[in-house]
């Protein structure tokens, strides 16, 4: 036997306990690559779980950010909010400096405050004709309506074209 051959036999004596059974130098040292390589991925695999922790309380943090944006859109635009970004970055300000962490009292607060963010004068309507004056046939849905009407009743071809040609221009 070679000087090689005895070194591939030769049996690991990590152990000074003879109870326990002696392993070959060549299956001890494929445990030892095997438990690197197991300590190597649950080292990895740790390192993911805390990346994916960062990453769930980022996301988290903005998903309760945007809710809030919703919410405070929603509460400024049922308030009357005209200038419907201004308020709301008006609202963000305020709330994160924390003053207030509820919408409702940023809300009031902002329409007490800065009522020119809000619906304040209302639109002027246009006045209708007094009761003296007849409108003219110039309505095309009551036209249309009474030709329609006259068209049917009468079931006259000229009816039915004169009714043909005025829905042709208003419709």
């Amino acid at each position: 036997m070679s000087e090689v051959d005895l070194d591939s036999r030769v049996l690991s004596e990590d152990t000074d306990s003879g109870d326990e059974k002696l392993v070959p130098v060549g299956e001890a040292i494929r445990y030892r690559k095997r438990a690197q390589g197991a300590e190597k991925e649950a080292s990895d695999l740790a390192e993911e779980a805390k990346q994916l922790r960062e990453l769930n309380k980022e996301l988290t943090g903005e998903l309760e950010a945007m809710r809030t944006d919703h919410e405070l859109v929603r509460a400024l635009s049922s308030a009357g909010a005209v200038d419907l970004e201004a308020a709301v970055l008006i609202a963000k300000s305020r709330m994160e400096d924390g003053k207030e962490k509820e919408i409702a009292p940023v809300v009031e607060l902002l329409r007490q405050e800065k009522s020119y963010l809000f619906g304040g004068q209302p639109q002027r309507e246009v006045a209708s004709k007094t009761a003296g004056v007849k409108e003219k046939e110039s309505s095309g849905q009551r036209v249309l309506e009474g030709r329609a009407k006259k068209a049917a009743a009468s079931g006259s071809r000229a009816d039915v074209h004169e009714y043909m040609r005025s829905r042709r221009r208003f419709v």
